[in-house]
């Protein structure tokens, strides 16, 4: 009987020192940062913002002629406006302008209907893209 009582009376008087910590509390105590963490931070989103990934592209020209293979890419623009992206990549001895980017194959032959009067040699590749 001794022991309960004993036992009861330190568990009562030992609750108060076991306070809870509330959010409030958490933000109230200061907590200093290096200021290189945020330059840190800034430029690991900056890199991510520039991720590439596996997707599609419609190529809508391909052949040496440089001068060509621009005018396809400025027709490209002046139709489906500055909004949709294209591509001039350079193989040698090819140019190559592609346009769009899609996560799915679906989405680019979506694509590829729509333009396809316009630009009836265009085809889906395989292509990283800008996310």
């Amino acid at each position: 009987m001794k022991i309960l009582i004993a036992s009861l009376i330190f568990f009562l008087s030992g609750t108060d020192l076991l306070d809870a910590q509330t959010p409030a509390d958490s933000l109230q105590k200061g907590v200093t940062a290096d200021p290189k963490l945020k330059t840190l931070v800034d430029k690991h989103s900056q890199i991510n913002a520039k991720k590439k990934d596996k997707g599609y592209r419609v190529q809508i020209y391909f052949g040496g002629d440089k001068s060509k293979a621009k005018d396809v890419k400025v027709r490209f623009l002046t139709l489906f406006g500055k909004e949709a992206h294209a591509y001039e990549i350079y193989e040698v001895p090819n140019f190559k302008i592609r346009v769009g980017n899609f996560r799915t194959r679906l989405d680019a032959y979506a694509f590829l209907k729509t333009i396809k009067a316009d630009f009836p040699t265009a085809f889906i590749v395989e292509s990283e893209i800008e996310l």
